[in-house]
């Protein structure tokens, strides 16, 4: 167990604005302004080498960034993730700026797309709660309602202090919002507690904890939102490294971490189901981050992947390439794989742009198979004012 411990710091990465994204749709998309929330996963520079998570230090070094940005943009990653490419399907001039850099804390044109709120290491739950059972991560100590705080904050800085409640609550209903996914840090800070903290009570707080926050911003008025679900945290480079080796599933991942990752979806599931019915003028769409994931791991070859267990961006050699003491952007590894593309995991725990591009496509033109319902129909919702 003490080796599992680690297995899932996750989710625990960075990034820093992007330059313009390209246009990707044909006809112009009913969304002008989106919203981000979320880790790793969805943070685009709301973290830096210096906050961000255990092992994962060197996101400001090459070679972070150097498929797609040619230098480190902070994102955890070759290139671009999923929301930049849902920031090109949807024709915005730019990517989405973080909101701790510069630019997005002020009122300027730059937020004129939307912010990214997702950071780093964050987690579902309230940092003091891991802090009361000492188990906190004091540099990554944020979480989903940290975000809702900071999405406050920015509205309050933009929002003409003239505006009546309704205009507000209108402006917030033209936006659309992406819940990223958030969740396996809260499994990986308490894997050394499970005797007393159990996966079951993490999965329970960390669900009505993310709930909770959607449902906080629909009373703001959001009107349109993506939510995604955790990937298959098992199949990753880290994972596989540190599970023993009879834990393994189908898709020879660790199956005990796919199965808390499964889960944790269906619980997320069924809260989704529910405000929906709560809140029946809204469109609540559902991301299948698990399904996309196991999609791929099954069929890697499909999606042009030749290494779906390796890291690109690693140490070590052997089966997946990983060393959780000497990862990529460290001293010890400054140089990368010679094709990211052919690669599913960029450093251990992060995708690569590929992966993320080949996700993004699932969401964004797989019809309802992975995103329900489906991306298609709530640009047509949003379109037709409904």
């Amino acid at each position: 167990m003490a080796i599992t411990s680690r297995l899932l710091l996750l989710a625990v990465a960075v990034a820093v604005a992007a330059p313009a994204a390209g246009a990707a749709s044909a006809s112009p998309s009913p969304f002008r302004k989106v919203y981000a929330f979320g880790d790793s996963f969805t943070d685009t520079g709301n973290t830096r080498s210096t906050t961000g998570p255990y092992s994962f230090g060197y996101v400001s070094s090459p070679p972070y960034g150097a498929t797609f940005f040619h230098r480190s943009t902070n994102r955890y990653s070759d290139g671009r993730l999923v929301v930049d490419f849902l920031a090109q399907e949807l024709s915005l001039p730019s990517f989405l700026p973080p909101y701790l850099s510069n630019t997005s804390n002020a009122t300027s044109k730059a937020t004129d797309v939307g912010v990214n709120f997702a950071v780093a290491g964050a987690t579902a739950i309230e940092h003091e709660f891991f802090a009361k059972n000492n188990l906190s991560i004091d540099i990554t100590p944020q979480s989903i309602m940290t975000q809702l705080a900071w999405f406050d904050a920015h509205l309050r800085r933009t929002t003409a202090a003239a505006a009546s409640t309704s205009k507000n609550k209108q402006q917030l209903a033209d936006a659309l919002f992406w819940v990223g996914e958030i969740g396996a840090n809260d499994y990986a800070y308490t894997v050394m507690a499970r005797d007393t903290i159990g996966p079951k009570l993490i999965r329970t707080m960390a669900v009505q904890r993310v709930t909770a926050f959607i449902e906080a911003l629909l009373d703001r008025g959001a009107k349109y939102m993506i939510v995604q679900g955790l990937p298959l945290t098992g199949c990753l480079p880290l994972a596989m490294t540190l599970a023993r080796a009879d834990d393994r599933d189908n898709v020879s991942c660790v199956a005990s971490v796919n199965r808390q990752s499964y889960a944790h979806n269906r619980l997320l599931l069924a809260g989704l189901r529910r405000l929906r019915q709560k809140h029946p003028g809204a469109v609540i769409a559902y991301a299948d981050y698990y399904g996309a994931h196991l999609a791929v791991m099954r069929s890697p070859a499909r999606y042009g992947f030749t290494e779906p267990f390796r890291t690109c961006c690693g140490s070590g050699g052997g089966a997946y390439n990983f060393d959780l003491f000497s990862t990529c952007g460290s001293p010890e590894v400054t140089k990368a794989c010679a094709q990211p593309a052919k690669y599913v995991n960029w450093d251990g725990v992060h995708m690569t742009e590929a992966m993320y591009r080949v996700v993004a496509g699932m969401f964004f033109q797989g019809g309802d198979t992975y995103c329900r319902p489906a991306f298609s129909a709530l640009l047509a919702r949003k379109a037709q004012g409904k």
